[in-house]
């Protein structure tokens, strides 16, 4: 022990008398805290817009505020509310939100991997051309989408929704399909998938394009037969970091999704609620209404919603 604590005392002497190796001790902590440097402007950035503001809807969410006077502080009021006053949460909101999700979220994601898995089997320059073609629609601004549908399910005979319907038989009058209630969610949910293939699209195309084609030999010698087979045992395994991330683009994009119904129907709220959303209820309250103190709570309700769903996600994609 006494070696031990000699050889300790003698390598602080070396330190402190050999003026190389005290250079060599700052220059390697100059070097670790170089990457903390370069990871300043994105932590800045992300706290600025991701942190703060985040904090900023929890906080408001216990307060009353109307953008002018100062927030006064109510507690969890806003809450209560939301679960027991606000019936057009219950009634049109919340069960509108979960329908959409659960029809465009995994029909999206579903829809994304097996065209992503069919473009894979293609050559260079036919895959290339699908996929800009499938992936075209997630850029679109909402505008530009919203007319190309308005005028599909335009409420006349020059719509081509009515047009093929009443020269089918199937119908004698036009009908007004984005102000029927019956129609503007079903609308909704058609737009939603057919803009569902963004960056989660891409992701799942280029995982399955870099999956080791030795696996895929191994797995012949080990008595897998078809291309399903091939599917379920090799390529799903060997992507699950594209799929965990396609997953959680597509549980944000869905639950964030509010303007298709706002710029299809024109109006916010859309009508009779039919079309409603939790998006498009922040906004009413917040932008419309100005009860920025509800609308945080909204905000708050739907983070911890998308918090939820990506926990799962990646439960079930993680690779530990």
């Amino acid at each position: 022990m006494q070696k031990v604590d000699n050889l300790g005392v003698a390598i602080d002497e070396a330190k402190i008398g050999n003026p190389k190796l005290q250079n060599n001790l700052q220059k390697a902590k100059r070097i670790n805290k170089t990457p903390y440097l370069f990871l300043l402007p994105y932590m800045a950035l992300f706290s600025l817009f991701i942190i703060i503001p985040i904090i900023m809807a929890i906080y408001l969410s216990f307060t009353n505020f109307n953008t002018i006077e100062r927030p006064d502080f109510v507690g969890f009021l806003n809450y209560i509310n939301l679960l027991t006053q606000d019936e057009i949460f219950m009634q049109y909101v919340l069960p509108n939100t979960v329908l959409f999700a659960i029809v465009v979220g995994p029909g999206g994601y579903i829809l994304a991997f097996l065209l992503a898995w069919c473009l894979a089997q293609l050559t260079t320059v036919p895959r290339m051309i699908l996929a800009l073609i499938f992936y075209s629609p997630s850029m679109t601004s909402g505008v530009a989408m919203a007319v190309v549908w308005t005028i599909i399910f335009s409420g006349n005979q020059a719509g081509y929704a009515n047009s093929l319907l009443i020269r089918w038989g199937i119908i004698t009058e036009p009908l007004i399909f984005l102000q029927d209630t019956r129609f503007i969610l079903l609308i909704m949910i058609v737009v939603a998938l057919w803009s569902s293939m963004g960056v989660g699209f891409l992701a799942m195309l280029a995982g399955v394009l870099n999956v080791d084609e030795t696996l895929y030999e191994a797995g012949a010698i080990d008595g897998i037969r078809n291309r399903f087979q091939e599917l379920i045992y090799i390529t799903i395994p060997s992507m699950k970091p594209q799929m965990l991330f396609g997953a959680v683009m597509a549980i944000v994009n869905t639950f964030a999704t509010g303007i298709i119904g706002v710029q299809l129907t024109g109006s916010n709220p859309t009508p009779n609620y039919a079309g409603q959303l939790i998006v498009n209820h922040i906004e009413d309250y917040g932008f419309i209404r100005f009860e920025m103190g509800y609308a945080a709570a909204l905000s708050v309700v739907l983070l911890l919603i998308i918090y939820v769903f990506a926990h799962i996600s990646k439960k079930l994609f993680s690779e530990a």
